[in-house]
């Protein structure tokens, strides 16, 4: 199975309401890595924020799947404006699996230029196609061994609004046919939380809490 993976950022101090508060980091990293055994995980395909992107390719690597890391620009570029801007100590974890993702060749770098609202929406499409990419690259024992996709979001299980990043991937994915599950960042299980499609309560993708 082929993770495809976009999530909350953690908080900035004071956020109301919380999204994904700093004390989750612990209960969050847990869950990821539930959701990867259970789901017989063999890649993950993300980015590389603060908070659920960094959580999530730190525990692949402890479980020793393959990762792939999409970036909309250069890491150095990339490391201010999505890494450096919250609390806690992300920058020398980017660091370290940015550096090691690019000397495996597995750190795509989309080299956008524009808005960066336009960037951060290339990259859910580009992680949704990478990870389809590496699900068809299967042939034969390894093929059956990936098992398809399956989209995650790792979220307050409620959209921001109409430009929610999150809930887009989600609508995204679930256009290609794609299975969707979701982690909370949060105390409570989200699958009750808004449909990004809908407005409705979640009741179809299998939450992990």
């Amino acid at each position: 199975m082929i993770i495809a993976l976009v999530g909350r950022r953690i908080d900035p101090s004071g956020a109301e309401p919380a999204r994904f508060p700093p004390e989750n980091v612990g209960r969050v990293r847990d869950r990821l890595r539930r959701l990867f055994r259970t789901t017989g995980a063999t890649a993950l395909v993300g980015s590389g924020a603060c908070g659920a992107d960094l959580l999530a390719m730190d525990v692949a690597g402890e479980l020793g799947l393959r990762r792939r890391m999409v970036l909309p620009f250069a890491p150095g570029r990339f490391r201010a404006t999505s890494v450096d801007d919250r609390l806690g100590d992300w920058g020398p974890t980017f660091d370290r699996l940015a550096a090691g993702l690019d000397a495996a060749g597995d750190l795509v770098v989309l080299g956008c230029e524009g808005e960066p609202e336009d960037a951060y929406a290339a990259v859910n499409a580009a992680i949704l196609d990478e990870a389809q990419r590496l699900a068809r690259a299967g042939s034969g024992d390894d093929r059956k061994s990936c098992g398809g996709v399956l989209a995650v979001v790792a979220w307050d299980g409620h959209p921001r609004g109409p430009d929610d990043l999150t809930a887009a991937f989600a609508r995204e994915a679930r256009g290609r046919g794609l299975a969707l599950a979701q982690v909370s960042t949060l105390d409570h299980d989200p699958a009750h939380g808004v449909d990004p499609d809908t407005g409705t309560s979640l009741k179809q993708p299998r939450a992990f809490s």
